[in-house]
């Protein structure tokens, strides 16, 4: 099982193979906001602001999983837990996956 959060320092390793480059792949895409990319709009999530509520929560997991599951069908989500961020008003997730062996 892995841990993955979205970082705004994030660092593409361009050689990235196995199971690198899906963990990569998967921290690039919580990385990204929602309808940033021009060519796949749907790409990326979007985190509540200003909203630290259980309400925010629940639905933000039910969004990650949904995004992660569609784009990167090697892995599975497990598990999910927010950090408040307060100094930016933002969730952050800390996801847990697996990855699927075959």
């Amino acid at each position: 099982m892995y841990e993955i959060k979205p970082s705004p320092k994030f660092k593409i390793n361009y050689a990235a193979t196995g199971e690198e480059a899906i963990l990569q792949n998967a921290t690039f895409l919580l990385s990204t906001m929602w309808n940033t990319c021009p060519m796949h709009r749907e790409f990326g999530w979007e985190p509540p602001v200003d909203d630290p509520s259980e309400f925010a929560k629940a639905s933000s997991s039910v969004r990650i999983i949904e995004t992660l599951e569609r784009n990167i069908p090697e892995i599975t989500v497990q598990d999910i837990k927010f950090e408040h961020d307060e100094e930016n008003a933002l969730l952050i997730p800390r996801v847990k996956v697996v990855i699927n062996n075959g």
